[in-house]
């Protein structure tokens, strides 16, 4: 793994072919170099230090994925898919061929696309020859990139239409349409153009003012971190708030619509999302504020029946009792705020209950989160779905 730093300011946008995300929300956040290796940004600096860094190896994606220097489920699951294919340059064999995949999917266990993408590129290869297996799962591993892209770029069509009515209520008031995000669900959690904020990026480039409410997203703070660092790239308006101011502003009315992203729905329409999401979703009913989830098909988890066999990741407590921040020296610290030797538990998503989910937005178009028109959604047969749950 070979490290690069970008020596400039990372609320400016970055130079044109440099691979990286820049305003336009449409730039790989993975690509390939001109030397061949697969290189990406490193989320874990992020806003204070833009770094790329290159995978070169299986061990190299899977360090990645687990200490979360990429994140996002889509994009986890390109890097478990490169992961798989440099794995096969060393050994090629059925046995290693599994291993592979096993070591690669321990690494995250709740985002179900780490195991779809591993999945897509050992079905590709497993009839072939040990010698023509390398070959072909970089090639699935760019196409299931390619793949990406224009997927999340349709789930913010789809998404547009969904939204068709506060959209509505918003030009007639003159006034921007304010969308509240939880986590990051943008561009870097992709390929590019993200789920949740593929919409917003869209609307603006269509020149819809957009007011996006940003949950800080405790523990990790990737609201903080990552989602308003995206929106000030592209210049679209945000104020970042605390996790539980969100209820406080749908009370009095200031919040159009909540699009969150997610890990993984299960058949019935339960959703994981980062922890804190559920409460938005709470509140959302409460206030008869829509709530849909972004996807990419691909998330949907048609062999989990319900969210109550969802494995929850649970991460390190020193992440809920240390914060990390950038002093005024530039210097980026970890800084503890609970008292020494407090106990601290640490879960990574929460369970979102389908009743609470207004629509699920997925490349094919939105559906109700139920059994039924999950199955159909799957069938190509998926229909927009109406504003809310009738009943």
């Amino acid at each position: 793994m070979t490290d690069s730093f970008i020596e400039r300011p990372v609320a400016d946008p970055l130079p044109p072919g440099s691979g990286g995300i820049a305003c336009a929300p449409s730039a790989r956040t993975l690509w390939i170099g001109a030397d061949g290796r697969v290189t990406t940004i490193d989320q874990t600096l992020l806003p204070f230090a833009y770094r790329t860094f290159t995978l070169d190896d299986e061990a190299a994606c899977a360090d990645a994925i687990r200490t979360m220097r990429v994140r996002g489920a889509p994009l986890i699951g390109a890097v478990g898919a490169y992961g798989l294919a440099l794995a096969l340059r060393e050994a090629a064999d059925d046995a290693a061929l599994a291993g592979a995949r096993e070591r690669l999917l321990a690494t995250r266990p709740t985002a179900v696309n780490l195991r779809w993408g591993l999945a897509r590129v050992a079905d590709r290869v497993r009839a072939l020859p040990d010698a023509e297996r390398a070959q072909a799962a970089w090639d699935e591993a760019a196409r299931l990139c390619d793949d990406d892209v224009e997927c999340n770029r349709r789930i913010g069509l789809h998404a547009i239409a969904w939204l068709a009515e506060p959209l509505a209520r918003a030009r007639a008031q003159r006034r921007p349409l304010r969308i509240l995000t939880h986590c990051n669900a943008g561009p870097i959690a992709t390929l590019a153009w993200g789920t949740a904020l593929s919409a917003v990026f869209q609307l603006a480039e269509q020149g819809q003012p957009v007011h996006v409410w940003v949950d800080e997203t405790r523990p990790r703070n990737q609201g903080a971190s990552l989602t308003c660092w995206e929106l000030a790239q592209a210049g679209i308006a945000h104020t970042l708030i605390a996790d539980n101011a969100g209820g406080l502003l749908m009370m009095r009315g200031e919040v159009d619509a909540v699009i969150v992203g997610c890990d993984r729905v299960a058949a019935n329409g339960d959703v994981a999302n980062k922890v804190g999401t559920y409460l938005k979703a709470l509140a959302a009913r409460a206030h008869a504020v829509p709530f849909a989830v972004a996807c990419p098909s691909s998330t949907i988890d048609h062999s989990t029946p319900s969210g109550r066999d969802i494995e929850i990741e649970y991460r390190s407590p020193r992440e809920v009792t240390h914060v990390r921040g950038c002093d005024e020296g530039g210097r980026i610290v970890d800084l503890r705020i609970a008292p020494e030797g407090c106990d601290a538990s640490n879960p990574a998503f929460d369970i979102t209950p389908a009743a609470l989910v207004d629509a699920l937005v997925t490349e094919h178009g939105a559906c109700r989160a139920t059994v039924d028109a999950i199955a159909a959604l799957n069938e190509g047969k998926g229909k927009f779905a109406e504003r809310r749950i009738q009943g």
